[in-house]
């Protein structure tokens, strides 16, 4: 493991910042003065900050001043609730230190990634004397929560004052075993769907006299659930249907419901759009003869980078830090990725194992850090340095 003390008493830098973002509630929307802690070390080193909230809601965007091609990181200081705090074995705003292992809320899912790409810039300018490009940042507390005043409020913001990005990298915990063996080049996209089914109530005795809406429902779920909406491609695996919530009845037990509340999401690939997806479902409600109202609501379209320079740069600065060669993939959930990408911005997302992130007892190997500190300090050397 790489060394955690310098000497006897200095804890590494990006161990150090981690906790200190760690040791802040910043549950989402949340910031609580993480960002003023970035802000301030990236002032020092020149950047010029820009902080852009809206609705309560912190961000700030980050940038070497000059010329030459601008290269982004870009992530969040909110974290998910923490649930239950007396079944955590360590407290999640505590950041504690084990021999392996820093723990906390954040840990992985991103405090600990955005603490390496703060370290690795510093070191980064102290090392490069006159760099070919410059470094950004794109920072919300807007990722865990709607996503509506955060990057995509930044994005605008880029677009109406004529900035450009050219690369940029997510510290989302994009590792599965090992430190880099996952590198998200692209994400599916997200569609949810809140389906009401209307009946008419009666009593379970007079069923002549009601409309349930749960059985005249069930036709329709089932050929939703056995559709083959596509096939994926070889980026992307086939776009998936699943119900996560059903609600009806009055809790009586003789009584029919007079509706049928239905939520359903598709993650679909870039074989479909959101558009194909509601002329099917449509199209299946109807034939049925259904009467309902449906509530379409599209979190993010499919996005992908395809393999290129700055994917190379990635599994290269990987490759050399850890010997892993990294997989490029597609999986997973949605990012803040999807706001950036439609720019048409080469985006990738590169950080720690998420194996605990929203979990009980979140954490991150404190190796990892280490060595992610390093990756992403190659990663500014091969396409800014």
């Amino acid at each position: 493991m790489a060394p955690l003390f310098f000497g006897c008493t200095t804890v590494n830098p990006t161990i150090e910042l981690a906790q200190d973002l760690i040791r802040i509630h910043s549950i989402t929307p949340e910031d609580g003065g993480c960002q003023d802690i970035l802000c301030d070390r990236l002032a020092a080193l020149g950047f010029e900050i820009h902080r852009l909230n809206k609705e309560g809601v912190s961000n700030f965007w980050a940038e070497q001043p000059g010329e030459g091609p601008l290269l982004c990181f870009a992530g969040h200081t909110d974290v998910v609730p923490t649930g239950d705090l007396t079944r955590w074995h360590h407290p999640p705003f505590a950041a504690e230190l084990d021999e392996q292992f820093l723990h906390g809320r954040g840990a992985a899912d991103m405090k600990g990634s955005l603490a390496a790409m703060t370290v690795a810039a510093e070191q980064f300018v102290a090392q490069q004397s006159s760099p070919s490009g410059r470094l950004a940042f794109l920072i919300t507390s807007d990722e865990e929560g709607p996503a509506q005043h955060g990057t995509r409020h930044v994005m605008q913001w880029l677009g109406e004052t004529g900035r450009t990005i050219n690369w940029c990298v997510i510290g989302e915990p994009s590792s599965t075993s090992s430190l880099g063996d996952i590198v998200k080049n692209g994400r599916r996209g997200s569609l949810n769907v809140f389906l009401t089914l209307n009946g008419k109530q009666g009593h379970v005795a007079y069923p002549h006299k009601a409309l349930n809406p749960v059985h005249a429902a069930l036709a329709a779920l089932d050929q939703l659930v056995n559709t083959e909406w596509d096939k994926g491609n070889e980026f992307f695996p086939a776009t998936t249907f699943q119900i996560s919530n059903l609600r009806s009845g009055t809790g009586a037990t003789n009584v029919i419901p007079g509706d049928l509340e239905v939520v359903f999401n598709f993650r679909f690939s870039t074989e479909t759009s959101a558009q194909e997806l509601q002329a099917r479902v449509e199209s299946i409600l109807e034939t049925t003869g259904l009467d309902y109202q449906a509530d379409w609501q599209l979190s993010g379209n499919p996005f992908l980078t395809e393999p290129g320079e700055l994917t190379q740069a990635v599994c290269d600065s990987v490759k050399e830090v850890t010997t892993t060669s990294p997989e490029l993939s597609t999986t997973g959930g949605t990012s803040d990725g999807r706001f950036i990408a439609p720019a048409g911005i080469p985006v990738v997302e590169l950080g720690p194992l998420n194996d605990t992130i929203h979990k009980l007892d979140e954490k991150v190997s404190i190796d990892d850090l280490i060595q992610l500190t390093e990756i992403y300090q190659k990663i500014m050397q091969r396409l800014v340095g």
